[in-house]
């Protein structure tokens, strides 16, 4: 479901600077056979974005967030120790080419390829 709709509340009011909120989006994820919504987002993309490109927008969060666990868990971004600007930024630059072609190799696969249980 995806209205459009006109923020309220003190919190929103102080970061706004005029009399009028903006307009923007509310998606709610309601899955057949429940009650209520399950999960909302708010969103100021503009009013004529096609819906199925909110919702894969919205939905895309949950693959940043699964990406940077992989990378701090099983690729070592969280076991920096160093103390330099350039010993950090080299770090980073290897997890991330490590993990590029994770999901690289990842993407390549097959679905009759998958990976041993």
């Amino acid at each position: 479901m995806a209205l459009r709709i006109r923020p309220a509340g003190r919190e929103v009011r102080q970061h706004v600077d005029g009399p009028e909120l903006p307009v923007c989006w509310l998606l709610a994820e309601w899955p057949a056979g429940e009650s209520e919504p399950v999960q909302y987002w708010l969103s100021d993309l503009p009013s004529g974005m096609p819906l199925t490109t909110l919702v894969r927008l919205a939905k895309l969060r949950w693959r940043i967030e699964h990406d940077y666990r992989e990378m701090k868990q099983a690729l070592g971004l969280a076991h920096f120790e160093g103390r330099t600007w350039n010993g950090w930024h080299h770090h980073v630059t290897l997890v991330s080419v490590a993990h590029a072609f994770c999901t690289l190799q990842r993407l390549a696969r097959t679905p009759k390829e998958a990976a041993p249980a």
